[in-house]
Order: C-alpha cells, then structure tokens, then sequence
C-alpha cells in the first residue's frame, strides 16, 4: 500500500478561506510517500520517482475547501508565471456533482498542477461515472498517471495519435478529437491510449497540458457533448453541488 504523509489545510490561505483539515500528501506519479526538503535536498522527493511536485488532496470536499485551494492557487498568479487553471465542467451535467480538488506543488516550485474531480451518471446508462481534469506543466507527470501510462506527460501518446495513419474520417474507426470549450477557446482533446478501465484525453490549454480521465472508459462519451470547461481561479459558482470525495483523487488511480 502507498504511504502518505498527512498535513493541514492550515489557515486562513492567501484569501482568507481555509482552515484545520486533513489533507493527504502523496506522489503525483506513483501515489508513494514523499519526503519534504532537508539539508541534504532543496526539493520534495519521492522514494521511487525522486524529486516530483508534492499532490495535495484535501480529505474532504465543499464550498470552503474549494475556496482555499482556489486562493492558494491563484496566489501564484504574476505576470512572468500566470496561475495555473481550476478547470470545471460549467454547467455540470445533470446529476453530477463536484467530488473533489487538489493540487500538486511545494514551497520551493509553487503550484505546478491541479485536479478537479465530478461525478454523476454514466452518460450511456449502467450506474455512476467519474471525470478527472487535469491542467499542469510539463513533467508533473499526475495526468499520466490518473491515466494509467508510463512517463510524466502525453506528449509520446499524442505523437503516435496523430502522426499514426489510422482511418481517416468516414471510416467507422475513425475517431474524432473530443472538442470541448476551455476558458471560452475551442479545445480538441484526444483520445490516447489508458489502461482499460478507463477512457483518458490529452491536449493544451493555456500553454499547459489538459487531461480529462473517465471511469468507466464508456464515460468517455460524456466528453462527446457541448462540454464547457470554467477556470474555478477565475470565479467559482456558488451553485455547485458537492458529493463524496472521489476515490480516484484519493490514491484509487
């Protein structure tokens, strides 16, 4: 079993949001044990994957929690270095709820990643589904890993996706980029190679790496709509609906 590191959302964060709660400190890559810095080590470090930007999940999700991550994350923000995006499916699907926020980062690097989970119905029928959103600089390697594939960023994936001949369009194996609005911009995500157990996209947005990740792999299809991603940093809506904290943020994936 992976071993963590517990902390405290110690508060108030940069905004005045925060307070006492349990938050669980974990390798992006490979969920293992993370030591901070010492003397010996200027940054956190994993004992199998070596120097990694430490995952923070809080142990629990609702209004408050959400609004300290998004201090702590848009208090990063300057104009060499912008904040790294929340993003949010915005208007969730019907029936889904927000499951969970973290974020990846130390003192030393600042926030390099973050992750937003929801949940819901399957948008073809057969009980609950999951949805895992990514943003992070590269070599973070969490959206790689929520994936189920080897390395810290798509890029291989995606250079085989789209430089491999594949069928081309009208072929009934064709398959189209989920083409999702990030930030209002047109994003095509594409589909790249996961473990079966899930359906996992890549792309880019804001100069930064997007993964979208679904349980089942037929949820995937819910990326086939009008999906909306909104940037939480930017302005959260007090109408999301908060449900059980996502296994997958908690060391499931």
């Amino acid at each position: 079993m992976a071993a963590h590191r517990w902390g405290r959302l110690d508060g108030p964060a940069p905004g005045g949001h925060g307070g006492d709660v349990s938050v669980v400190v974990s390798c992006p890559r490979c969920a293992g044990q993370v030591r901070p810095p010492d003397l010996m080590h200027g940054e956190s470090r994993c004992v199998r994957c070596g120097p990694v930007a430490p995952l923070h999940v809080p142990e629990h999700i609702d209004a408050g929690i959400v609004a300290s991550v998004v201090d702590r994350v848009a208090a990063e923000g300057g104009p060499e270095r912008p904040a790294l995006p929340l993003w949010c499916p915005w208007p969730l699907p019907a029936g889904w709820t927000v499951t969970g926020v973290a974020w990846a980062g130390d003192e030393a690097g600042g926030v390099r990643a973050t992750a937003v989970a929801c949940a819901g119905p399957a948008p073809l029928g057969g009980g609950p589904a999951e949805l895992v959103l990514v943003a992070e600089e590269p070599g973070v390697g969490l959206g790689t890993r929520f994936a189920g594939v080897a390395g810290p960023d798509p890029g291989p994936e995606l250079t085989e996706v789209l430089a491999g001949p594949g069928p081309g369009p009208g072929h009934p194996e064709h398959v189209e980029p989920a083409r999702i609005r990030a930030g209002g911009h047109p994003t095509p995500l594409w589909l790249i190679n996961s473990a079966t157990d899930r359906s996992a996209y890549a792309g880019e947005a804001r100069g930064m790496w997007l993964h979208a990740i679904a349980w089942p792999a037929s949820a995937g299809h819910l990326l086939a709509e009008d999906v909306v991603l909104h940037d939480l940093t930017e302005w959260t809506p007090p109408e999301l609906v908060y449900g059980a904290p996502s296994p997958y943020l908690h060391g499931g994936a």
